[in-house]
């Protein structure tokens, strides 16, 4: 086997005891904040930011008013909308800035940290902490966050079926809001 089937192996294996520790209590109040939300914003740095993105995109397809923060077409955040960060570390200045303009203004702020004491945690109506189990190999098959990044991706795409089957929408219906490649 090579490097790369041994870090996916790796990865892989990670992922899915990462995931078996989240709380499906937590999970379902995540659905359900989605489901009730006016608007969806999204917010992540870096990796955390893309994986964020790829659930904004999702989002929309499920027919839900989605935004990403910081973009120069992004509406106000107000009262009945709901904030999502994605921070491994929850300890982002800007989202943690984020999170209490959000909650300042009415609106609920769902975390998904590797750190359920962080400040980004604290500052949260529901933070789902995906933790990350580092260990020696981490730093050779997975560095920089990786495992978390992830995780964080699989877990919102499971999310993103349970919604599905919430709003009683189908992959036929999310393919006709699917952006088309020209």
């Amino acid at each position: 086997m090579t490097l790369a089937h041994n870090a996916a192996g790796y990865i892989n294996e990670q992922i899915a005891s990462m995931l078996k520790q989240t709380d499906e209590q937590e999970v379902s109040k995540v659905v359900e904040m989605i489901a009730s939300a006016k608007k969806i914003f999204v917010y992540g740095v870096g990796r955390s930011g893309l994986v964020a993105r790829a659930f904004a995109m999702r989002l929309v397809q499920l027919g839900l008013d989605v935004f990403f923060v910081g973009e120069t077409i992004t509406p106000i955040v107000e009262s009945g909308d709901m904030v999502l960060i994605v921070s491994n570390t929850g300890a982002t200045m800007s989202a943690i800035q984020t999170a209490n303009i959000a909650r300042r203004v009415g609106a609920a702020v769902l975390t998904i940290t590797g750190n359920p004491t962080s400040k980004l945690a604290h500052a949260s109506n529901v933070a789902i902490c995906i933790p990350d189990q580092s260990n020696q190999q981490t730093a050779k098959f997975a560095p920089l966050g990786t495992l978390f990044e992830d995780a964080t991706l699989v877990f919102l795409d499971g999310i993103v079926a349970m919604v599905m089957e919430k709003l009683g929408e189908s992959e036929a219906t999310m393919r006709s809001r699917h952006g088309i490649m020209v």
